[in-house]
């Protein structure tokens, strides 16, 4: 087979030994695309080899992208041609925003190890491409259409469907050809990984009438506050809004009277500066306008220089459980 040598370059900023960067290297080299290997993740380098090889699409956990956002180097990039698919952890509106500032392109990707790894991918049509980049992040922040092959769905705890019709929530459910099958020595974790024929991902999501997944929360993470379920996720998305904010997790702590409570850990962009008071205003404006509920706005929120990560860059919000007991 005669490989085609493409000018579009290619560069992994995801950990290689994390299913071998996604996969996304066979893929490259089936279609002979040049590729970039930084190496060492530092944000400085990141950028001169963005800038050096004209690299015009890269993959990366939001970790490294705010980081490669936080340098100076960056806003003297050429950024009008760079295409970044997030994945690892959410892609928040706040990240997607203020890299439409800078002309990038950010596409939310999803999957599991165990679904080697790509289950969905962000899906914009031509109608959407014709709108301003700004306004395009609704749509880029989704988790998007399955791709081809894969067969997705969200079901209750009984393991019966719920509508797709963007409000329904449920547990994502996967069929592909390629998932795993079992875990070895620890059939029995297999057995409940494929309970009633589909993969279990452990994720809870939302399914839109034109099939377009909306992921909520790790059911772990689900905050249980007063009988009700928020999602952590949706908090994180919007304490990202707000202009100071570099980044945030929240986590459900013990309470005597709501059984949990969340709690905020929040990043702040350089320079900026921000109080309790200043992030819970800012998510008042979001229960006036019906999309959290006021008991949803955190009561402790603490500001850190970092935010505990696992070796591949997304947020240990067990760590941070944890730390907080």
């Amino acid at each position: 087979m005669r490989l085609l040598r493409s000018s579009t370059v290619y560069m992994p900023v995801t950990p290689m030994f994390h299913v071998h960067a996604w996969g996304v290297p066979y893929a490259a080299t089936m279609l002979g695309i040049k590729q970039v290997y930084p190496g060492r993740y530092e944000p400085e380098l990141l950028v001169d080899l963005l800038k050096e090889h004209k690299v015009s699409f890269s993959h990366c956990v939001p970790t490294i992208m705010q980081m490669m956002m936080g340098t100076e180097s960056i806003k003297t990039a050429d950024l009008s041609n760079w295409h970044v698919l997030i994945g690892g952890s959410a892609l928040t509106r706040g990240l997607c925003d203020a890299g439409a500032k800078l002309g990038i392109r950010m596409y939310t990707g999803y999957g599991m190890s165990e679904t080697c790894p790509l289950l969905s991918a962000t899906h914009l049509k031509p109608e959407d491409l014709e709108l301003p980049l700004a306004q395009q992040t609704a749509k880029r922040v989704k988790t998007g259409i399955a791709v081809p092959m894969a067969e997705l769905d969200i079901v209750d705890p009984s393991g019966h469907p719920v509508a797709h019709d963007g409000d329904a929530k449920g547990e994502v459910v996967a069929r592909a050809p390629w998932l795993t099958q079992s875990y070895f020595k620890e059939p029995e974790k297999g057995q409940e990984l494929w309970e009633g024929g589909w993969l279990h991902t452990g994720d809870v999501a939302s399914m839109e009438p034109d099939n377009t997944l909306v992921i909520k929360d790790r059911i772990k993470d689900v905050i249980k506050t007063g009988g009700e379920w928020l999602s952590s996720l949706d908090l994180e998305n919007l304490i990202s809004q707000h202009p100071a904010v570099a980044g945030a997790a929240v986590v459900g702590i013990p309470d005597e009277k709501w059984g949990e409570r969340p709690h905020a850990l929040v990043t702040l962009k350089p320079g900026q500066q921000a109080s309790l008071e200043d992030i819970q205003s800012h998510l008042k404006q979001f229960v006036e306008a019906g999309e959290i509920n006021k008991w949803a706005i955190p009561a402790q929120i603490d500001f850190v220089d970092d935010i505990p990560k696992t070796s591949v860059g997304k947020i240990n919000k067990k760590l941070i459980r944890d730390q907080l007991k």
